[in-house]
């Protein structure tokens, strides 16, 4: 009998005994279909025999956010967790009604990451929260949610998190990323639960909804394997320094269509601008400037609407404000430098 693996606990998830040493492959029941289907919860454990923290990893919280999705493929299916210490639960896909129906939100039009931490007796949404809260994340030490821009938005690779916690502050600047957000915890989020449960948690923003992007796919896996290493979950990389340095926003903002129209856009994501740039044109059917649509503050382009097509008052740029720009656009470059040479291909599974 392994004496070390007998001082770590089971642990039980959704019934099933999940013991150190192992991997399992679980489906948590969530509801079903008008069909009488079954809908379930996709969650993959592995526990190593040496103790260690426990970290969940969640994607698709939001049905149209597949990034994430992918970035677990990635993680579970490659080599890096041979060498694992504690226990590591990734959850691909959160919110599979929203996944079958291409969608941000459940079929009772709820937003789940609005919705915590729910109720067994709740909503659709608040049972879904409730299971996720305590299957899952009353598990855990810390967290790390995986999301993308909305419909027809797109996010430059960025964490937000709660920078005043000094713990979370040193995952959120390890996870390499060139921008680092303050955020403030919402309402009905889950940060806000995980956060009030004791739990430490990134949330990483990258990409647009329904697309895979590579460079938000490399960036997000890479990420995820440098806070665990922070963690000591994993043994220290051998490869040489990450070139990117990390810089932190406290503030950011949106600029919004000043008229409506068609859209002529002049700058794209990790871009810099300044006060009194021409972000965007917006014209009529007929090609004719009606607007022009004008940075506020210098900063660099974390956030942008794909959409050539707006109302007034809709956002278009989402700008973060920092003390030296220049220097999180080099950051940028060397991101996309790093991850996503001129002759990259995907990566492939060890």
């Amino acid at each position: 009998m392994n004496t070390r693996a007998s001082r770590l606990p089971a642990m039980t998830i959704a019934g099933e005994t999940i013991e150190p040493g192992n991997s399992y492959k679980l489906n948590v029941p969530i509801g079903s279909l008008y069909t009488s289907t079954d809908m379930t919860m996709p969650v993959y454990i592995k526990r190593s025999r040496k103790p260690g923290p426990t970290l969940f990893i969640s994607a698709a919280i939001h049905g149209d956010e597949l990034n994430g999705v992918e970035i677990i493929n990635r993680l579970i299916n490659g080599s890096r967790l041979r060498n694992l210490r504690g226990t590591l639960i990734c959850v691909p896909v959160v919110n599979p009604f929203g996944v079958v129906n291409q969608s941000r939100y459940l079929p009772d039009r709820r937003d789940l990451n609005r919705s915590f931490p729910g109720s067994p007796k709740g909503s659709l949404a608040g049972r879904m929260a409730d299971t996720f809260l305590n299957e899952i994340v009353a598990h855990c030490d810390y967290g790390i949610d995986l999301h993308t821009g909305a419909i027809h938005r797109s996010n430059l690779p960025q964490i937000r998190a709660n920078l005043d916690d000094e713990e979370t502050r040193l995952m959120a600047l390890e996870f390499g990323v060139p921008v680092v957000l303050n955020a403030n915890l919402r309402d009905g989020s889950l940060r806000e639960s995980a956060n009030e449960m004791g739990v430490k948690i990134l949330l990483y923003e990258a990409g647009e909804a329904l697309r895979y992007d590579e460079l938000c796919i490399r960036a997000g896996e890479r990420g995820i394997l440098r806070v665990m290493r922070l963690l000591n979950m994993l043994p220290p990389s051998r490869q040489k320094k990450f070139p990117i340095e990390p810089l932190v926003a406290r503030n950011s903002g949106w600029v919004r269509a000043t008229d409506s129209g068609f859209v002529r856009a002049f700058r794209q994501l990790g871009d810099k601008v300044e006060k009194g740039d021409v972000l965007a044109s917006i014209c009529d059917p007929f090609g004719d400037e009606v607007d022009r649509v004008v940075a506020s503050k210098d900063g660099i382009v974390i956030g942008n609407q794909n959409l050539p097509l707006v109302h007034e008052g809709d956002a278009m740029f989402h700008i973060a404000y920092f003390k030296e720009p220049d220097d999180v656009v080099e950051s940028i470059e060397n991101m996309q430098d790093s991850l996503l040479p001129d002759d990259a291909e995907p990566i492939q599974a060890n």
